[in-house]
């Protein structure tokens, strides 16, 4: 669905994208990742045609965005942080507006039209003024504009921004209901927000692609959980005399269990459970380690 190669893009002397490449597939959900000034909204604004690049192509359904802007925008639906809405007009007056700035053909414009307001859960208020709308009401509507006529790829920036713990939960679901008709690539700084939705991420750091994988990848590691059911002598010591091991460090559970993680570069549970059982430990819970998104984020940030 989207195919990104080399791209670069600079303002004066700050090279805001450096040789970007990615691909996302058709049913995808890609979450785009990075601190502020990463390259993030410039990406998106290179995708939906907004910013023409220094260098480098981007092809979206097989139609390349520089050379058909018009065609690509017809098959994308885009939410911006800071939605462009019309106060002084109603939902149903907006989406009308909406409906006629994308040509939507006059006899399919009240289907489609019903469907995106049901879709977004906004039956109730299709009459209300938007000026008189919640902050979490308001992504709604646009929403509701972003899949009027039933995008192929929905690009999202910051969907859940400003909204509060309740408003997040509904967003969240709305946006899982519209990836079984579309290709969604959101933004978010929000990383619960992202491991709760999305099937993969890309890390944009400095203008590079730092990380581009699957969370279950992302989140793999070689190290091993070791939980024991009660203290024993020497752990730490005989753990480390193992071949490979880099270091042990020795934590407590929540329910107040000896629990130890074995660095290693390969996986080692195999060794650890021969270990613990030829020294009779107790063995409560042996399994792989892994790490939340924000380490990775974190590890990729403040690293060269």
């Amino acid at each position: 669905m989207i195919k990104v190669e080399n791209l670069t893009k600079s303002y004066g002397t700050i090279e805001a994208l450096r040789g970007v490449s990615f691909e996302v597939g058709a049913g995808e959900i890609v979450g785009l990742l990075g601190p502020n000034g990463a390259g993030k909204s410039t990406t998106i604004k290179i995708l939906t045609g907004c910013l023409h690049p220094d260098e480098g192509s981007v092809t979206i359904d097989e139609l390349d965005v520089l050379t058909h802007p018009r065609e690509v925008q017809a098959r994308l639906g885009y939410l911006s942080e800071n939605t462009p809405l019309y106060p002084n007009l109603s939902v149903q007056s907006y989406l009308k507006l909406m409906a006629d700035i994308r040509e939507i053909p006059e006899g399919e414009r009240p289907r489609l039209l019903s469907e995106a307001i049901y879709a977004t859960g906004m039956s109730d208020y299709r009459t209300r003024l938007i000026s008189q709308l919640s902050k979490g009401l308001r992504q709604r509507t646009g929403l509701a504009q972003a899949i009027l006529h039933k995008p192929k790829l929905l690009i999202l920036d910051e969907p859940t921004v400003g909204l509060d713990p309740t408003q997040i939960v509904e967003i969240r679901h709305l946006i899982k209901r519209l990836a079984e008709h579309s290709t969604i690539l959101f933004s978010s700084h929000i990383l619960s927000e992202v491991e709760a939705l999305c099937d993969r991420v890309i890390i944009i750091i400095n203008g590079q692609v730092r990380a581009d994988a699957r969370l279950d990848e992302l989140s793999a590691t070689s190290n091993t959980i070791l939980v024991l059911g009660e203290a024993a002598p020497q752990v730490e010591t005989t753990l480390g005399a193992i071949n490979t091991v880099n270091g042990v460090e020795s934590f407590t559970t929540r329910e107040g269990f000896p629990a130890y993680r074995v660095n290693s570069e390969r996986d080692i549970a195999s060794d650890v459970y021969e270990t613990a059982k030829a020294h009779q430990w107790a063995l409560r819970e042996l399994r792989r380690d892994v790490q939340t998104l924000e380490t990775v984020f974190n590890q990729l940030a403040t690293t060269d």
